[in-house]
Parts: structure tokens; C-alpha cells; sequence
């Protein structure tokens, strides 16, 4: 093998690919366990079966496109290079090989996908979901990554900061998620404004834990090294969830004079998805603030669809788009500029560096809305994606089992 090899940093992110393939079923028994029994079985497969089909499209062209020599020098796309058919053990991605660098890509790409399944759930069918998956990953998720991710990209060479996904994951998922929202309409339980039933709290805790579990290797992973700014990462990680977390609950508690489970569970996934593209660029005292940020901004954000009449049913907008948001601009101010990335404000960086992020955010969120839209529309034209008042009262597992 090449003697650019490391060892240590590529058993690294050997673990880390296993930890966030992990938080797909993490996120399964997390969106099961909120949604009414009737509707849990076909929650948990919409997320299984997205780890299948995600792998087999990242093996054929997923991988090429996303991170693949860039068309024309735009940084829009990558073509053309799919090294990954051909790629043996030995190939390298700097210092680590480069077969399970894709992979630990694909696992980023299988659960955005994913997350998307909480904006209509119990209201969708399942065949039509499948074809979503495929063309969403294709036109939406391989694009923004290859922007992001990509050293070729064209907000990766301008400059943005997004250490593990805060636009490419959490962004795109969250705004997609209200597109599909929109398409499918509102529930027959949202019209009726009954409040939430969560079919099992217990799995709701389950998936937190393996979600939690995963994000670790999610964030401190993405340094590709198990160095220190993989160790920065990891312990940003570990204080924006709990932040978000306790945030949550004492702004439930001045709101309502009482503590729920899930909002604990929404708190720290608040903080989480808030720290995921700054974890490697803030100090311990800024990934505190990121997560409290978050779950304050967040509390509110799932509100907003009870305002304006649209039916995110898990609050995959209120927690992942408007989270994404939060960790995206915090790093105009709160990037420290020590190892990686610009400084932000609060550090003596320039006005640009905040400009930069904001201008991302509006990007990406145009983009993936907008695609989503029309694939939404174009599908449910086809083949009926939306499910008829009548199987939305019998549960989508029903129909799942029938169908």
C-alpha cells in the first residue's frame, strides 16, 4: 500500500463511517416513535430503505458527481470521474484510502435524504417516496455537496464554512422538507388541529441516543484525521446538544410551566444540528452559545407552521432548517480563525466572512427548495404521492402491508 498511508486516521474514519451509517436507524426509531402507532412500521422503513437505494446510486454516479473533476471550471458539478468503480484498496484520498472516504460520504447523503421523510409523514405513499429518493439525491443533494464539499465547489473555493454539513444536511433537508410540505398539503390531523400523539416516547429516547451516538463520528470525522481539530469537533459536539438541550427545557418551562420529553429530545437535536458546520471552528464558550441559540431560535420555528398553515409534521423546517441557519451565519461572528477557516466578527474577522455565510444560506435554500418543488409536484402528478383522506385515517402502515 502507498506509503502516504495513515493508519491511525483512516481507522478513524473506518469508525466513523460505521457511526453515522448508524444514525439512519437512529433517525428511524426517532421519527417512528413520534409519529401515531398506525403509521410507525412504514416511518422506520422510510429511512431503512433509503440506506439501499443511497448505496447503489453513490456507487454508480454519486460518488463522480458530487466529488468528481468539476464541469468547466464553474464549480456547479463533477463528471467524469468515477474513480470509485475502479478504485482498489491502495488508492489514496490524501492519507486515507480513498474507498472509504466515499463511503463515509455516502452515509452524509443516505440520511439528508432521509430527514426529509418527517415533513409528511403519515400522508405520503410509500412507492412514490422511493422515486423521491432517487431523483431528490440526484438533482438536489449530489450538486449542493459537490458546492460545499468538493475542493472544486464554488462556495467551498469562495470561502464559506461548513465543517459537516450545516448547508449540504441540514439545510437542504430542512427547506426541501417544507417544499414536499407544501406539495402533499396538510393532514387530516393538522386540519383538525390535533396536537401530537407520539406512538412510542421510548423509541423517540432510542433514536436520540444512536442519533447522538453518531454524530460524534458525523463531526469529529469530517476532519479526516484523528488530530486535534477532530478532538475540537468532538467536544463542540458534545456542548451544543446539551446546551440545546437544557435551553429548551427552561424556555418550555417559563412558556407552559411544564417539561416534556420530546421537547428535551428537540432541544438537543437543536443544538446538534446547530454545531454540525461550525464544530471545528469555535471555542468551547461558542458551541455553548451556538446550542442555546439554536433551541431558542428553534422553540419558536416549530411554531411557525401553526401561523402560516403548513403541515411539517415532524418539524423537520422548525429543528433542521431553521438549526442549519443559526450554525451557518454563527461563524461570521463566532469563528475563531485559530486552526481552520476565517475569523468571524467577535474575533477581529471582517464583515465579508458573515456576508459569505449569509449568502450560502440564501443559495442552497433557493436551490433545494425550488427542485424540490417541481420534483414534488411532478411525481405527485404521476403517481399520486399524496394519500387520500380515507388512507391517511386508516394509517399509512395499512396501506404500506396492502400495497
Amino acid at each position: 500500500m502507498s506509503t502516504g498511508l495513515n493508519t491511525g486516521d483512516s481507522a478513524w474514519l473506518m469508525v466513523s463511517t460505521a457511526m453515522v451509517l448508524l444514525m439512519t436507524p437512529g433517525l428511524a426509531f426517532f421519527y417512528g416513535g413520534m409519529v401515531r402507532s398506525k403509521n410507525m412500521l412504514t416511518m422506520l422503513y422510510m429511512s431503512y430503505i433509503c440506506i439501499s437505494l443511497v448505496t447503489v446510486l453513490w456507487f454508480l454516479y454519486g460518488y463522480g458527481l458530487a466529488f468528481g473533476e468539476d464541469v468547466g471550471g464553474a464549480g456547479l458539478i463533477g463528471w467524469g470521474d468515477w474513480r470509485l468503480g475502479r478504485a482498489g484498496p491502495d488508492a489514496l484520498q490524501g492519507r486515507i484510502p480513498e474507498q472509504i472516504y466515499a463511503c463515509f460520504q455516502l452515509t452524509f447523503a443516505i440520511i439528508t435524504v432521509a430527514l426529509i421523510s418527517g415533513s409528511i409523514a403519515g400522508r405520503a405513499r410509500f412507492g412514490p417516496w422511493i422515486l423521491f429518493v432517487v431523483v431528490w439525491v440526484t438533482l438536489v443533494y449530489l450538486p449542493v455537496a459537490h458546492w460545499v464539499f468538493a475542493s472544486s465547489g464554488w462556495l467551498n473555493e469562495w470561502g464559506v464554512m461548513d465543517f459537516a454539513g450545516g448547508l449540504v444536511v441540514e439545510l437542504s433537508s430542512g427547506v426541501s422538507g417544507l417544499a414536499l410540505a407544501l406539495v402533499l398539503g396538510q393532514g387530516v390531523e393538522f386540519r383538525r388541529r390535533e396536537g401530537p400523539r407520539p406512538g412510542n416516547v421510548p423509541y423517540v429516547l432510542l433514536g436520540l441516543g444512536l442519533l447522538w451516538f453518531g454524530w460524534f463520528g458525523f463531526n469529529a470525522g469530517s476532519a479526516l484525521s484523528d488530530g486535534g481539530l477532530a478532538t475540537r469537533a468532538f467536544v463542540s459536539t458534545m456542548i451544543a446538544g446539551c446546551a440545546g438541550m437544557l435551553t429548551w427545557r427552561v424556555l418550555e418551562w417559563i412558556r407552559v410551566r411544564h417539561l416534556t420529553k420530546l421537547g428535551s429530545a428537540s432541544g438537543a437535536l437543536a443544538g446538534l444540528v446547530a454545531i454540525t458546520p461550525s464544530c471545528a471552528f469555535v471555542s468551547v464558550e461558542g458551541a455553548f452559545v451556538i446550542g442555546a441559540v439554536a433551541a431558542a431560535v428553534c422553540t419558536y420555528a416549530v411554531e411557525l407552521k401553526l401561523v402560516a398553515g403548513y403541515d411539517d409534521t415532524l418539524d423537520v423546517t422548525g429543528i433542521h432548517g431553521a438549526g442549519g441557519i443559526v450554525g451557518v451565519v454563527s461563524l461570521g461572528f463566532l469563528a475563531t480563525g485559530w486552526d481552520a477557516g476565517e475569523a468571524g466578527l467577535f474575533y477581529g474577522g471582517s464583515v465579508s466572512v458573515l456576508g459569505k455565510q449569509v449568502v450560502a444560506v440564501i443559495a442552497v435554500g433557493l436551490y433545494a427548495f425550488a427542485v424540490t418543488y417541481v420534483i414534488g409536484r411532478i411525481i405527485d402528478a404521476a403517481l399520486r404521492m399524496r394519500m387520500t383522506d380515507e388512507e391517511q385515517a386508516r394509517g399509512t402502515d395499512a396501506a404500506f402491508v396492502e400495497g
